[in-house]
């Protein structure tokens, strides 16, 4: 496994995530690693997002938003 070495974080910021560490009942270690690795996979997140709005949206007809534009542009 790799390591990360973290320099120069300031003081309130090292205390802010000790506490959102204990808000989920983590260790700072767990904690920055599960950070860490939600940042480093947003492909998942950005799918599932993706996913949800196409069943939001599923079945509805838009207009083409070019004719519109064109319209606009000859007033």
């Amino acid at each position: 496994m790799a390591q990360v070495l973290i320099r120069n974080l300031k003081p309130d910021v090292l205390e802010r995530l000790k506490a959102r560490a204990a808000r989920h009942n983590r260790s700072l270690e767990a904690e920055l690693r599960h950070i860490v690795t939600e940042a480093g996979s947003p492909p998942a997140k950005i799918t599932e997002e993706t996913r949800r709005l196409q069943a939001l949206f599923a079945g509805r007809a838009f207009t083409d938003s070019a004719v519109d534009q064109r319209d606009d542009r000859k007033r």
